[in-house]
């Protein structure tokens, strides 16, 4: 697409945050943990994310600009993204309690390992879990957008069977309407 210039935002309109939030809920997330290693390891419970480009290979994450995450995003040169499953709503619960432990610590009670490619800290039993360089950062009026170049994944190779059932580990975590949800897919025939 070109042709694409910054214009400013159109004016304001009187809205009801809560409302708005409810609206906003009424489109079913995956679940992730964003994570940095380092000298301050974090983590975080996101579902501001998506997947962007295949060449180059590209996801990007949203992180509110107060979260304490932006602090230890800002200097790291890497991060990443676990995509949790159904069966992993005590990690998404946990890295989103504000009274966790600081530093690497706060991965002591989730199994986790230090990616292959940047060391990142990535979750045990994750659907996927994704390395990235940071690419771009964008402001994103109360969040910041963050656009990672994947450099590393990783996804069990039971992820390729399919699902067992509700709540397994390969179904995924879902967030909808405010409640983390587990979701199933239909086995009509293996994933494209």
């Amino acid at each position: 697409m070109t042709g694409l210039r910054e214009t400013a935002l159109p004016p304001r309109r009187d809205t009801d945050a809560k409302e708005l939030r409810h609206a906003f809920a009424e489109f079913a997330t995956g679940v992730t943990v964003v994570t940095v290693g380092g000298p301050s390891p974090r983590g975080m419970t996101a579902n501001s994310f998506t997947s962007v480009s295949l060449t180059p290979p590209l996801l990007l994450v949203c992180v509110h600009n107060d979260a304490v995450m932006q602090q230890a995003l800002h200097p790291a040169p890497h991060f990443g993204v676990s995509v949790l499953g159904a069966a992993q709503e005590a990690v998404a619960r946990h890295f989103a309690d504000d009274s966790r432990p600081a530093g690497l610590q706060q991965f002591d009670p989730v199994g986790w390992s230090p990616g292959a490619t940047t060391s990142v800290p990535l979750i045990g039993g994750a659907l996927a879990c994704f390395e990235c360089e940071k690419w771009r950062v964008y402001d994103g009026g109360d969040h910041t957008i963050l656009v990672g170049a994947v450099v590393g994944w990783t996804r069990p190779p039971a992820a390729n069977a399919g699902s067992t059932g509700p709540g397994t580990a390969r179904d995924a975590l879902l967030y909808f309407r405010g409640r983390f949800q587990g979701h199933a897919y239909a086995a009509e025939g293996p994933p494209r």
